[in-house]
């Protein structure tokens, strides 16, 4: 399992007082760094070959201002051209967020799916 730190900015608070829902999508996409970082270690976008297929985040309650929020991450399901990314987010001792992303190993020159080699696979069951 991978963690990240997050402290919530004040921006990202809406007119409720807490972390507009929006935020949590990017917060899950900087947590996913280290999935990132096995595919590109120098984060060069134009060595990163994968693509979001699919991202779904269930909201379980509200995360505030004021307090840092660990993001957890890890790999759930390794396919043949994808695997699925969980997530949860906690502040305070409690799971504020918990979500699930697709990426896709994805071939820039022929624009489709690519087969994971055994190797990337071993490094992602390793998350």
């Amino acid at each position: 399992m991978h963690r990240t730190v997050i402290e919530p900015r004040f921006y990202e608070t809406d007119a409720f007082g807490h972390i507009n829902n929006t935020v949590i999508a990017g917060w899950f996409e900087t947590g996913r760094r280290g999935v990132f970082e096995l595919f590109s270690s120098d984060m060069d976008p134009r060595n990163l070959n994968l693509i979001l297929a699919r991202i779904e985040i269930d909201f379980v309650a509200q995360t505030y201002y004021g307090s840092e929020v660990e993001i957890r991450t890890w790999v759930e399901r390794i396919g043949r051209t994808s695997f699925t990314v969980s997530q949860e987010a906690w502040q305070n001792d409690q799971c504020v967020a918990r979500g699930q992303a697709v990426q896709v190993h994805f071939d820039w020159q022929t624009q489709a799916p690519a087969p994971l080699s055994e190797d990337q696979k071993a490094a992602l069951a390793a998350l």
